[in-house]
């Protein structure tokens, strides 16, 4: 069933209650920031649906009060952790909707009422635009389009036949840049990721998932829009900053973070463009919310790679520096 199809038919089913009031987004790691395009999205367009994006051991603790038979809840996690399949429970326990999205069958498509196949950022010939965080952009934007109307819900679909190509392209591109920017890195013990908006995901997932879980190398994120209001104290000749320029309404503050990089910062300063990814070539009314469908799997597949090659560190362990039990 096409997410589309599967919007309409949860919603529909709700109408005897009341209809859909409210959509929690539940997920552990970079699962949960593969969410922040949909969030981002329902932010900005519904004045109908409530969203919100929460953690899967922080649902299970304390789940938000709005939860119960006007909500969906959707439930990310590629193998099903513990905590997502517990998050799940609890959703059904308080009466709501749940919708799982994983790669493998395993306890959480047997808990939830509605199951969502994902394909992995890590494989590159599958569509870039079917992945978690893709998936659950097209759930968002079809909840907003069938609860109010979303008037470039056309351009936005569009904009989804594009993302592969262009990720193809943007892969391509970045594959030299990533080789120089991982060879100046490979000695560092700290990479500082600044992002806003749209992007702020994509630099989450890259700081907190690839650099510092795979890589073992510390990695703050700020966000740019924040960037003055501490962070910035950071800031000289000797430290290495990753900034991700985002296409839409933030990238002026993550301009000023640039101006005042160029000024303090040194030569370990690297910024990635959304827009030398190719988002350009999207419709300007809705490219605002596909910059983290490039981003992400090109700092997965192409920077961080080439850092581990750098490096010497095998990604493909991810090394756990405690060996605890939890």
């Amino acid at each position: 069933m096409e997410i589309r199809e599967l919007m309409e038919k949860i919603m529909k089913d709700m109408e005897a209650d009341g209809g859909l009031k409210n959509v929690v987004w539940v997920a552990a790691g970079g699962s949960h920031d593969g969410h922040y395009a949909a969030q981002y999205f329902m932010d900005r367009e519904s004045t109908v649906v409530r969203s919100q994006q929460i953690t899967s051991s922080e649902f299970v603790y304390a789940p938000p009060k709005c939860v119960g038979q006007n909500t969906i809840v959707v439930l990310t996690s590629m193998r099903g952790t513990r905590e997502t399949i517990e998050a799940a429970r609890v959703a059904k326990k308080l009466g709501a909707v749940t919708v799982s999205q994983y790669v493998d069958e395993s306890e959480l498509t047997k808990v939830c009422d509605y199951n969502v196949q994902y394909g992995s950022i890590w494989e590159d010939d599958k569509d870039q635009s079917r992945t978690n965080a893709g998936n659950a952009l097209r759930m968002a934007m079809a909840m907003v389009d069938i609860s109010e109307g979303y008037e470039n819900y056309a351009d936005a679909m569009d904009a989804f036949t594009k993302i592969q190509p262009a990720y193809v392209k943007a892969r391509e591109y970045c594959a030299p840049l990533a080789e120089k920017w991982a060879e100046q890195m490979k000695n560092e013990t700290c990479i500082t990721v600044l992002a806003s908006g749209p992007a702020y995901g994509s630099g989450r997932i890259f700081s907190t998932c690839n650099i510092l879980e795979m890589l073992q190398i510390q990695s703050p994120t700020f966000n740019s829009c924040d960037f003055f209001h501490g962070p910035f104290e950071i800031t000289d000749k000797n430290e290495a900053f990753f900034l991700l320029i985002a296409d839409g309404r933030t990238r002026k503050a993550d301009e000023r973070a640039i101006t005042f990089m160029k000024k303090y910062a040194g030569d370990k300063v690297y910024m990635l463009d959304a827009k030398e990814l190719g988002l350009n070539n999207l419709k300007d009314s809705v490219a605002e919310y596909f910059n983290h469908l490039l981003f992400t799997p090109v700092l997965n597949n192409v920077y961080m790679k080439a850092l581990s090659k750098a490096t010497g560190v095998d990604y493909t362990t991810r090394r756990y520096m405690w060996k605890v039990e939890y």
